[in-house]
């Protein structure tokens, strides 16, 4: 074994600092941050995200295949249309399981779903639920080796396209995947809000060269894909993730500090006639409890946003 001790320049490198090596925001532990409170005296603010995406049929999967991409070999029809049955049929059930109790949706939606599916914007305006931005589709993956123009002109294209029926805030990148550029050219677009970081359960600030976007805790595992695709989970333990999920959110929670339960939902999958009514049935556990304020992303930024002077 060598005896030899580490560089005394072996730490010191750019960003290094308490908790994290960047300085997009201030690390800090929730317990230890000013309580916020909800309208209404709401101990959880429930946020709901179902994705309207379009998969192409050849896929790049440039730097990797998203979840929910093509299987088999061209033309792989088995899994694009299963992915299609959710635009056609899948979200109609979310839609009308919102709907009953009263839960406005925040809808995350692919570009191309706009230009090739416009009914289905249409009916996200009608049934007033929110749209934010989830980039051209499911296959323009942004990522480190992305051109800096070439990411700009895809987070361009994608807002102009949804912004012209829609007062487009959030965004929400395909399959999560940013580049160390992407907070920054959102926020040079105008966008208000980001749901890529899974580090937290509750809003928080990040700093960007074109001034403070928030980070919403938006899921990756309070999600229908993951628990009941990738996990091969059944439709009871979906519902009792979500179930489980809220008790602890609501017990850790009061009037004067609130709590967001945010669900990530796929229409492809948990709006097939034998899953929905897990869904709606944790949804209807959930709005039993007082206390709980049903709202969209934009409404839950602006509501913690306020408290935070």
């Amino acid at each position: 074994m060598s005896n030899k001790a580490l560089p005394n320049d072996y730490l010191t490198y750019a960003k290094r600092g308490y908790g994290m090596d960047h300085d997009r925001y201030d690390w800090s532990m929730l317990p230890r941050r000013k309580p916020v409170a909800w309208p209404g005296g709401a101990r959880v603010a429930l946020w709901v995200v179902p994705a309207l995406e379009w998969f192409p049929l050849n896929m790049a999967g440039v730097p990797f295949k998203p979840p929910g991409a093509m299987q088999t070999a061209y033309p792989d029809l088995r899994h694009y249309t299963l992915r299609d049955y959710g635009n056609r049929v899948g979200i109609f059930r979310i839609f009308q399981a919102l709907e009953r109790h009263h839960i406005p949706a925040t809808v995350a939606v692919n570009a191309a779903v706009a230009v090739r599916y416009p009914a289905l914007l249409a009916e996200c305006k009608k049934r007033g639920h929110e749209v934010i931005a989830n980039g051209l589709d499911m296959d323009h993956l942004h990522h480190g080796g992305l051109d800096t123009n070439e990411e700009k002109r895809w987070i361009d294209q994608t807002l102009d396209i949804l912004r012209k029926d829609h007062a487009v805030r959030g965004w929400l990148s395909p399959a999560k995947s940013e580049s160390f550029r992407t907070p920054d050219l959102l926020a040079q677009a105008g966008v208000d809000y980001v749901c890529d970081w899974v580090n937290d359960d509750m809003p928080y600030a990040m700093r960007t060269d074109a001034g403070s976007i928030t980070a919403m805790p938006h899921p990756i595992d309070i999600d229908d894909y993951t628990i009941l695709v990738n996990n091969h989970h059944t439709e009871d333990d979906f519902r009792d993730a979500l179930i489980d999920q809220f008790e602890v959110l609501y017990q850790e929670s009061s009037a004067e500090n609130g709590r967001i339960m945010a669900i990530s939902l796929h229409p492809w999958v948990i709006g097939q006639p034998y899953r929905i009514g897990a869904l709606e049935a944790a949804l209807a556990h959930i709005m039993g409890h007082q206390g709980v304020w049903a709202a969209t992303g934009a409404q839950i930024v602006d509501a913690w946003r306020s408290q935070q002077r």
